[in-house]
């Protein structure tokens, strides 16, 4: 009897911290968007702009604007790991218990 065996995909560092979603190129779908897309456009002079482009321009001319959002990310993100680490302790206690 052969049992298939999970197989596990390595990634490299580089790529866990690459987002796709930076990739994507802005449609001028309001009117601050179409503010945003013109404004990096002229100001990397590409026609097609990214949402990375975007977040470049910003840390450069708005640095505080994203700060406060990478801050408040960071903010949330740790803890989101702190609930799950609280839960992941009361699922281990439960089991252990049982």
């Amino acid at each position: 009897m052969s049992e298939k065996q999970p197989t596990a995909v390595a990634i490299t560092e580089l790529q866990a911290h690459i987002n796709p979603g930076l990739d994507i190129i802005v449609d001028k779908e309001t009117e601050l968007k179409d503010y945003l897309v013109s404004y990096t456009g002229t100001k990397l002079d590409q026609e097609n702009v990214t949402v990375q482009m975007i977040t470049e321009v910003l840390a450069l001319e708005f640095p505080e604007f994203v700060y406060a959002m990478a801050e408040e990310n960071y903010l949330l993100g740790y803890e989101q790991g702190l609930e799950d680490a609280e839960r992941l302790y009361q699922g281990t206690a439960k089991t252990a218990e049982e």
